[in-house]
């Protein structure tokens, strides 16, 4: 036997009994005739104590040969601390150790293993399999467990299945970047992997499947984020027979229960936003609502007094800051710094003091008077104390550079409670948005979103007026789940797709078999794919998804431990009959 019990479970009620542990040595403190040792594993850190005379003079010598991470088993008799350390479930008593085994030695480590380590987040990469050894790490895998557990039990709940697709299918290109897989048996054509299983539970709406689910891995070949891995998790579900209220009610219960169950916090019912509200009032259609600081429309009270950079603007906008008006230019300064960085795109700013005797600053009073600034702060609801910061130009590119500088703002002032939840749907969001540079339309969502009933009809008329048949969910300012309901007509479907200027071969060609599906009777469905590694990292207060996948990819998309993507052999190239082309040559 091993252990008989793990390193974080004993306390003051064993005292006196003899006890087995194992695992890894994280620190070793050696002073001379005493030497202690924490011996660490999944569940805590227990530790060990050693003294010249007492102990064994076996075990003695053992002990002084541990080093760091070496893998050791020891028995002996749980004792009284002396010291006691009220930072440790275990803080309350020591192992008096009587026999000693080293399982394994270790090397030295390249960092060390501790929550505070010394590693660089490349040195850890490179050695994931130590930097998973790490509390922190252990704990937000751990969670990522219970998640995908909890999610299991309230779907098993509510009657769904969990059903397997494929991860070898067609490649659609109609979103991200496909990964494609060479197939080595049909020369010259090429599986892809799924950015998502969405015709494939469509089809299972369609062959009477009418509650499933799925914890599965996406692939998308983009771009890199913090928030993004070119693999994924999705939790993805659809139902038959249900409307959009449907949808909303049962996975808002998901959510609700998923964060009672981890954080003991029953959230209330998720508020509603329309999607162009949204954008006026938050400037995102992902807005964090644990703090205020909507976005006013100035356009029409702030005009017409010579200020050419208003007077010539589509659209005006601010953020009142309550109370902050007696902040140094200094700080100003920064803030109008951070809107004309290129993540923000504003060429200025202009802001509003209203001090606290009832006077009022300005960047630009020489073509506001006192009076114009007491009218258009009692319009806006502007109080003694506060100070509003303004940006003017295009509307959506004003509006999306307010939402940025409401969150930094936001982040400044210390105004977000990291420990709060706030939930919301996102809806009505446009069923189509034009690409300027390809000159077409593309699907907001994706081409299988259904448009609102009433909007069906203009198609052919007017289909940038259309409305989807969509919802986001958002949690903390971060889109955690998105879905709709599905078109289920094929006529309706063709019409989505030529909308999209796909040709009518094409169109047989890339989605003929889920058009054919509809003509069999095909219910009305809807559903919606959360994001597992997003849900996870908010609950583990960690910004990066990173931080709570096994083995993720860095930012360049590289696996440094696996030293992945590489080079394959000539044979396995002349198997599958590639070629791969390289600067001025052409090789196989």
């Amino acid at each position: 036997m091993y252990r008989t019990h793990t390193c974080g479970e004993l306390n003051a009620k064993q005292i006196g009994q003899t006890v087995t542990l194992s695992g890894w040595a994280q620190t070793i403190r050696n002073k001379g005739k005493m030497i202690w040792v924490d011996l660490r594993d999944r569940y805590g850190i227990t530790q060990l104590v050693f003294e010249e005379g007492k102990t064994n003079a076996c075990v003695w010598e053992n002990v002084k040969k541990i080093g760091r991470e070496f893998v050791v088993q020891v028995s002996g008799k749980v004792i009284e601390r002396y010291t006691k350390n009220p930072n440790l479930p275990t803080g309350e008593i020591e192992i008096q150790v009587e026999t000693l085994t080293i399982l394994n030695a270790s090397d030295i480590p390249p960092f060390t293993i501790e929550d505070n380590t010394d590693g660089g987040e490349e040195l850890r990469a490179k050695y994931r399999y130590l930097d998973l050894r790490r509390p922190v790490m252990q704990k937000n895998i751990y969670l990522r467990h219970r998640v995908t557990k909890l999610v299991r039990d309230y779907m098993d709940g509510q009657q769904f299945a969990e059903i397997e697709t494929p991860y070898l299918i067609k490649s659609t290109p109609e979103g991200a970047r496909d990964f494609v897989v060479p197939s080595r048996l049909h020369a010259g054509n090429f599986y892809a992997l799924p950015q998502s299983p969405q015709t494939f539970k469509q089809l299972l709406m369609i062959g009477g499947y009418d509650r499933y689910f799925q914890i599965v891995k996406c692939f998308r070949d983009e771009d890199f984020r913090a928030d993004r891995q070119p693999e994924f998790t999705q939790i993805d579900c659809e139902m038959s027979f249900v409307e959009q209220e449907d949808i909303l009610q049962m996975f808002e219960g998901l959510m609700q229960f998923v964060i009672k169950e981890v954080t003991g916090k029953q959230l209330d019912k998720f508020p509603r936003i329309p999607f162009e509200k949204a954008m006026a009032i938050y400037g995102t259609d992902k807005p964090d609502l644990r703090f205020d600081l909507p976005i006013t429309d100035l356009t029409e009270i702030i005009k017409g007094r010579n200020f050419n950079v208003f007077d010539s603007a589509e659209y005006i906008g601010g953020i009142i800051v309550p109370g902050q008006a007696e902040i140094s230019r200094k700080i100003i300064d920064g803030l109008t710094d951070y809107v004309k960085t290129p993540q923000v795109g504003a060429k200025g700013m202009v802001y509003l003091k209203y001090n606290g005797d009832g006077s009022f600053k300005s960047s630009i009073d020489k073509f506001y008077s006192p009076e114009d600034w007491q009218k258009i702060s009692s319009q806006i609801g502007m109080n003694s104390g506060d100070i509003l910061f303004i940006l003017s130009g295009n509307r959506t590119e004003t509006l999306t550079a307010l939402g940025r500088l409401r969150i930094h703002l936001a982040e400044h002032f210390a105004l977000i409670n990291e420990n709060d939840f706030a939930p919301l749907w996102v809806t009505d969001f446009p069923l189509y948005e034009w690409d300027e540079e390809a000159q077409r339309y593309n699907a907001m969502h994706h081409p299988f979103t259904a448009p609102k009933a009433e909007d069906v009809g203009l198609f052919e008329t007017n289909p940038a007026a259309m409305h989807a048949n969509a919802y986001d969910m958002v949690l903390n300012g971060m889109e955690i789940g998105g879905g709709s309901i599905r078109i289920h007509d094929a006529e309706v479907q063709k019409k989505m797709f030529r909308t999209l200027n796909l040709a009518e071969d094409e169109i047989n060609e890339k989605f003929g078999f889920i058009i054919n599906a509809f003509k069999y009777g095909a219910p009305p469905h809807g559903g919606i794919a959360f994001g597992l590694d997003r849900i996870v990292a908010i609950l583990a207060g960690t910004s990066y998804i990173r931080d709570v996948i096994a083995f993720p990819k860095n930012n360049a998309g590289r696996d440094l431990m696996l030293d992945s993507p590489s080079e394959i052999s000539k044979e396995q190239l002349d198997e599958l009959s590639l070629v791969i082309k390289k600067e001025n040559s052409v090789e196989k």
